[in-house]
Formats: structure tokens, sequence, C-alpha cells
């Protein structure tokens, strides 16, 4: 299994409600049901991953994720999961702010643009990276978005959102010292702050560990 999804697995609780937004082929989603036993929806944009999908046995939408949610109540889904597709959405903010009010917890994995391979390539090279997480040329590339893990540690502190558990991952190893120069993916279990707590004033109780 690979590792974000073992990762993955291991916080979501049992019986409970996930939402995945870009499931993809259902890999994911079926290791959920499995390991589990979730009641388990995806959106999905691409139509040859849905058909896998189906063959699965999964319940997914062929929708555009930025506009896909908006139909669901408030707090629909114990997690909703966003793996590999937060950085490949126009506007990243509005899918947040649609992603957390549908789900109680938010589940978040984007590789890391400041990885260690991808500045010694644009040092020496001054080219756009290519490396085993960003994968693509910058011709053909999903992504619109490039953060580190660094990014998304003052964005959560800017929008009032508490971390509730962060994995640090290459491929097969996960990274403890220095993640935002030695990891591939930041992987993050994100939860809203109660009012009171939600200001810029507030202290972060999450330790910066990038």
């Amino acid at each position: 299994m690979r590792l974000d999804y073992r990762v993955i697995a291991d916080w979501v609780a049992r019986d409970s409600s996930v939402l995945d937004l870009g499931c993809g082929d259902g890999e994911l989603l079926s290791i959920l049901v499995a390991e589990k036993g979730v009641r388990a929806n995806g959106i999905e944009i691409d139509e040859q991953a849905i058909y896998k999908c189906v063959e699965r046995g999964l319940s997914v939408f062929h929708e555009d994720i930025e506009v896909g949610i908006s139909g669901y109540p408030d707090e629909s889904f114990d997690y909703v999961v966003m793996n590999g597709s937060l950085q490949q959405v126009q506007k990243p903010d509005a899918v947040f702010r649609e992603a957390l009010r549908v789900g109680k917890k938010l589940i978040v994995g984007f590789p890391n643009f400041s990885h260690i391979s991808s500045r010694l390539q644009m040092l020496f090279s001054g080219k756009v990276p290519v490396t085993p997480s960003l994968p693509y040329q910058w011709y053909d590339t999903p992504n619109l978005h490039f953060l580190s893990i660094s990014d998304f540690h003052d964005y959560c502190r800017l929008r009032g959102l508490r971390i509730e558990g962060a994995a640090y991952l290459t491929k097969d190893r996960r990274v403890s010292v220095l993640p935002n120069l030695f990891a591939e993916q930041g992987l993050f279990l994100l939860s809203k702050r109660p009012p009171a707590e939600a200001h810029p004033g507030t202290p972060r109780e999450d330790k910066d560990t990038s």
C-alpha cells in the first residue's frame, strides 16, 4: 500500500463517512471501505477514472470539485479528503472553505515544491523542476499552484485551522527532520478552530516543524 494511503487509513475512524475530492480510480476509497468500513463517496472529473471506480463498486459523481460540493449540507461527512487535488484546482481557497463546511475534518495531501531536489534543479538548471512527486513538464502539468510545507503551515495559521495531525513523507518513509527540505509530500489532518480561537491574535498550538 502507498505510504500516504496508509497514513490516511490510520487517521480515518471506523464506520465513518468519507468524501474523496478528486478520487481518481478509487483505490484509496476502496482501502477505506475494506479496512475501516466507511461510507464512501467520491467526486472525480476524469471519465475513465470513474469507470474504474464503478468497477470497484464505489459511489462516485462525475463532477468538477470546484462546483460539485456546493449542494451538500454542512458537516455531511466525517472526513473530506483532498489528496493530490488541492494544487490542481483554480481557486483552492474557495474549495478549502467548502470542504471544511461539508466535512467535520479535512485530510489534505500535496507535493512539496520546496523539496531539495526541486531547489537544486532550479538552482543549477534554471528550469522548472521535474521530480518523482512533480513528474510533469511545465506544458503538460495538471498542477496550477505550487506550495511548500511551510506555505501550508502559514495558510492554516492565517485561516485559523487546527492541524490535528501531520505526516511528512517520501515515497517509502516518513521524514522527521527538516520536512520542508527533505519531504516530497505533506499530509495534514485539519479541523476548524472554535470561533473564540479563530482570530489572527491566537497563539499557534501547532509547532511548525518545517
